[in-house]
């Protein structure tokens, strides 16, 4: 059992960063492999408690007390396998995952310090990693055929359980490379593309046949996918970015959705040789038509306040830019949880500072863009901003610009990191018959399946943007479904339905 005294011997540690100076002058990751004395000290924080309220922050049923007390105990075999019992892809949600898990860990009640889940998880996950993931023995032929459209964690998650049910899986992405978000949306100081090619070699021996360059819809008929197999699973993600367009300026050159720039620097790392990539010495980030977008030298906006915005204020520093501001349309949140607003054990509206805001740029917080500038010669110049308050009427959003507050912030880089609207409107989705909801996601039922049955949907393009937890749960879930749709013997693991929530205050 765990030590029900840890916690109070030991404090929340976390391995030191890299430091800014070395870490923005490459692309590796920002956090260095914690020692294993640190992660099995905070491993004994996990006590004995009951009720593990962290299994109800994470969708995957992850069996935390559990791995964090044989970590403690220096059984890494056994919490290995206890980690991937629930998670195909624990070192991916350990470095990417805000862990909700921690929100509602019982040590964090009152303010408390609550355990390092994801640091314990993703030592766990490289210590794994580092002997080779073992491939699952290939089971007997089931006879049945599946195409997965969409190579990211939920189609990944997916792919790998059918697989290893003994069906025949081939994963179809549009990109020139598997991984998708982890891909080309991630920065590498995030998540180096190692671990992503170390889990397609896993995957490609337990039986999963990839296809690249292959856009579904286009290259590929929805008509020919139902011919050559028995179930089709869609997992496109959600990439509709949200948009600006009523902004004076919005058109000028220099105004650019994140996305655009995250792929278009996640690919000029990617062409690099490991020598370039180290010092810098990288080809400008552009996009497919050549146009650059790349910080280098230049003044930059960031609209957003989430993820997303974070990871292109890291990249920001990393081409070199001049300067970066940050705008974030709510107030500064509160250090710490406001019981009243965000109780234990719910996900809480806190102030998220990520590795990037100690790097450099300026947050600016309840600010709203009036207008995007126009140098004269249609390229922006700078964006002028006004202070706001922002309250929210019978479930509508009333943002009131405060007299007198605009100013100007010059700009030559504006990246819009304001969130998305729901998968992307394409031609596969007319062909398999589905549409989407006002949400811009696409509904399923009960067993997972579209209004088009035998097939299927999980992962963003059914819920939304939203965690890596959710969307490596719902590939699980999915493949459950499927493998009984497809009526296979026995039961495959499904942690979470079609209608399942993140745990919330009422």
């Amino acid at each position: 059992m765990p030590d029900p005294n840890g916690f109070l011997r030991y404090d929340r540690r976390l391995p030191a960063r890299r430091p800014v100076p070395v870490r923005i002058s490459d692309w590796r990751e920002v956090y260095p492999p914690a020692g294993e004395e640190l992660v099995r000290e905070q491993a004994t924080r996990c006590m004995d408690c009951g009720i593990p309220f962290c299994h109800d922050g994470c969708p995957l049923g992850n069996r935390i007390p559990d791995w964090n007390d044989l970590v403690r105990t220096g059984n890494w075999d056994a919490a290995v396998e206890s980690l991937h019992a629930t998670n195909n892809f624990p070192e991916f949600t350990g470095r990417l995952c805000p862990a909700p898990c921690e929100a509602a860990c019982v040590l964090g009640i009152s303010g408390g310090q609550p355990v390092t889940i994801k640091q314990v998880e993703v030592e766990i996950a490289d210590a794994a990693a580092a002997r080779g993931f073992t491939p699952h023995p290939v089971p007997p032929p089931s006879g049945r055929s599946v195409a997965v459209v969409g190579s990211g964690p939920a189609g990944l998650a997916a792919a790998q359980q059918l697989a290893r049910a003994g069906h025949a899986v081939t994963v179809y992405e549009r990109d020139d490379a598997i991984g998708g978000l982890l891909r080309y949306g991630i920065p590498d100081f995030k998540l180096e593309k190692r671990h992503i090619d170390a889990r397609l070699t896993q995957l490609i021996a337990e039986g999963v046949r990839f296809r690249t360059g292959v856009n579904v819809g286009v290259d590929v008929t929805a008509e020919q996918l139902r011919a050559e197999h028995d179930a089709v699973l869609l997992a496109c993600g959600a990439l509709q970015g949200r948009d600006t367009p009523e902004t004076p300026g919005r058109a000028l050159r220099g105004v650019h959705q994140a996305m655009a720039h995250l792929v278009a620097a996640n690919r000029a790392v990617a062409t690099a040789t490991t020598d370039q990539a180290a010092e810098r010495r990288l080809a400008p980030a552009v996009l497919p038509d050549g146009t650059p977008i790349d910080a280098a030298g230049k003044h930059v906006v960031i609209i957003g306040g989430g993820d997303t915005a974070a990871d292109c204020l890291g990249v920001a520093h990393r081409q070199g830019a001049a300067g970066v501001h940050q705008l974030d349309l709510y107030p500064q949140p509160p250090q710490e949880r406001d019981e009243a607003r965000d109780p234990w054990p719910t996900w809480p509206w806190v102030l998220r500072s990520y590795p990037a805001h100690e790097e450099g740029g300026e947050r600016v917080f309840a600010a709203a863009v009036q207008e995007f500038v126009d140098d004269g010669t249609g390229q922006v110049r700078a964006v002028r901003i006004a202070e706001v308050t922002v309250e929210k009427r019978d479930g509508r959003r009333i943002v009131t610009v405060v007299p007198g507050s605009e100013r100007e912030l010059p700009a030559d880089l504006v990246l819009l990191a304001i969130g998305f609207e729901g998968t992307e409107q394409q031609p596969l989705l007319e062909q398999f018959g589905v549409s989407r909801n006002p949400r811009g996601a696409i509904d399923a039922r009960d067993d997972w399946q579209t209004d088009a049955d035998g097939v299927f949907v999980a992962g963003d393009m059914h819920r939304g943007a939203s965690l890596i937890v959710w969307a490596i749960a719902e590939g699980r879930a999915v493949a459950a479904a499927i493998h009984d749709h497809l009526g296979g013997v026995g039961v495959l693991p499904a942690p979470v339905g079609p209608a399942a929530q993140a745990l919330a205050a009422r």
